[in-house]
Parts: C-alpha cells; structure tokens; sequence
C-alpha cells in the first residue's frame, strides 16, 4: 500500500512518550504491566457475562461489547510500543500506520456509542421500570449494537482512505506512540483541508451526538430519581448508574485533557503523555469500575472459579 502521489513513503517514525533512553526499560515494563492487567480484566468481563446466566442482561451485553472494544484499543496501540521498546527501533510501516489509524479510531468511537447506548439502557431502566424488559427486548439490544459497529466502521473507513490520498515530504517522525490522524494530517505537504473537514466534522457528530445522548438520558435519570419519595429507593435507583457515570467521567474527562493538553502546550510529547490517560489508563480501569462494587460480576466470576463467598 503506497501512498497515492507516489511520494513512497515506506515507513514514519515513532517518537514514543520518551526518548530518554533509561527510561525504556521502565516504560516497557509499565505498559507491559497495564496491557496484561487491560486484556485480563476486560476478558473475565466478557468471560463472566457469557457464561453466567444471570448477567445475560441488556446492560451486561453493552458492557461486554465495550470491554470488547477496550481489549481493540488497547491491542492497537501498546503491542507495537512494547515491541519498539524492545527492538530500540521506532520504525513503523505505511500500512502498519495507516491499519493503526483505521482500528484507532474505530475503536475510540465504538466506545464512545457503547456508553450512550448504555447510558439509555439506564435511563428506561429507571424511568420506565415496569416497561424495561419490553422495550430492551433481544432485538432492540442487537440492532443497537450493530449499529454501533456499523456506523463507527464506515466512518473510520472513510477517514482512513481520506488518509490515503496525503502525500508526504522528508519529515516522518511522528511525536507520539502511536499512528494518530492528526498527527499524520499534520505531517502531510499535500492539501488537508478535506480531512481537516471530515475530522472535525466526525468529531462533532459522532462525539457530540452521543455526549449529547448522555447528558439528556441522564437530565431525565436525575428528575426521576429526585420524584422517587424514600431517600432508599433514591439511593438504590441512582446506585444502578454509578459504575457507568464513573466510566463516562473518565472517557470524558481524559480526552479533555488530551485537547487541553495539546492547545496549551507546543511540546507533541507531552500530548502523547496525556493521552496515556484515554489510550491505555481508562480502558484498564474500566472492568475495576464495573466490578469491584458490582455483586453481579463478582458472584458470576466466584462461580466461574468456584470461589468460596
């Protein structure tokens, strides 16, 4: 796969978070440590939800996809940085690059769907408990998370081939650990107006739109909990929402400072370091969210291991 004006642009280079050259064993363990921790604990999720009956619930088919998701994005990215790491090498290829582009985003958008759909699945849950079961029918859960699927992997498409028609110059070096679009965009000496458009366009309906989604299932959550008259029937609708708005601050709250982070400062590597945050720290906390506090979880992975409560 080359690039289409014929530049042959083979490889870019990948400056990572550091190149302090004693820090790499220290990172390599680091980010070996929260891949495992990342792909172990998001498995067991998966794991717990297909095999416990209990959890064959709407919500635990939404978290089980967003665990799913979490393993892809963080698949996508540290394997190569641990591999470079180790190598001392920061090479990597166009088509490596551009399949990095491709997954990235359509995994960091997939996660974006899967909590507003989670975040509806808690808004009739609490709003229109007697209906719940009627309308988060087997169907509606499917079709929702189809949708999801599909619509994130026909706009990452699209971004990728815009990617493709970017010509390229002498400077490859790209100051981040992975193969992010705006950094490409940024490198390219063609004219990137049309993927400035797309991106931004991509950004705010396909970010804004389910932000938007969250914020109104959640307005309607909060005035239906503050109508319940007991402050325990207050308490226990509200704690359904916890693990799922304590992983909504999260997503949220790190790719604001990524963007913070790279309006403020000059410096590309400090950007990459905050996007550690989003890329690699949200998705290992994910599954500890869901279910440290979580009896369901817990009583499924004590059976799946026969551990004694």
């Amino acid at each position: 796969m080359e690039p289409g004006n014929g530049t042959h642009i083979s490889k870019f280079l990948l400056l990572g978070i550091s190149e302090d050259p004693t820090l790499q064993p220290f990172l390599f363990g680091l980010f070996l440590f929260m891949y495992l921790v990342t792909v172990l604990g998001n498995l067991l999720i998966i794991v717990a939800t297909i095999s416990d009956s209990h959890l064959h619930t709407p919500m635990y088919f939404f978290l089980a996809n967003l665990s799913f998701a979490d393993i892809g994005f963080t698949s996508t990215t540290v394997p190569k940085m641990l591999v470079n790491i180790q190598t001392q090498s920061k090479v990597i290829t166009y088509t490596g690059c551009i399949a990095q582009i491709f997954f990235l985003i359509l995994f960091c958008v997939l996660d974006n769907f899967l909590l507003a759909v989670m975040a509806y699945d808690r808004y009739v849950a609490i709003c229109h408990p007697l209906h719940y079961m009627v309308i988060m029918n087997h169907r509606l859960c499917g079709l929702l998370v189809l949708a999801c699927w599909a619509t994130t992997a026909l706009n990452s498409l699209l971004e990728t081939l815009m990617a493709l028609r970017l010509s390229f110059c002498t400077d490859v070096e790209i100051p981040h650990f992975v193969c992010e679009l705006n950094q490409l965009v940024l490198l390219a000496c063609s004219d990137t107006f049309p993927n400035v458009i797309v991106m931004y366009f991509a950004a705010v309906l396909l970010g804004g739109g389910p932000f938007a989604g969250i914020l109104y299932s959640y307005s309607k959550i909060v005035s239906s909990v503050r109508a319940i008259s007991s402050t325990q029937g207050k308490y226990k609708a509200f704690s359904t929402c916890v693990s799922h708005l304590s992983v909504v601050s999260l997503f949220y709250s790190t790719l604001l400072g990524v963007y913070l982070s790279s309006s403020v400062t000059q410096n590309s590597q400090s950007t990459a370091r905050a996007s550690v945050m989003y890329s690699v720290v949200t998705p290992m906390l994910n599954p500890f969210i869901y279910s440290l506090r979580n009896k369901d979880i817990m009583g499924a992975l004590r059976r799946l291991f026969r551990w004694k409560p």
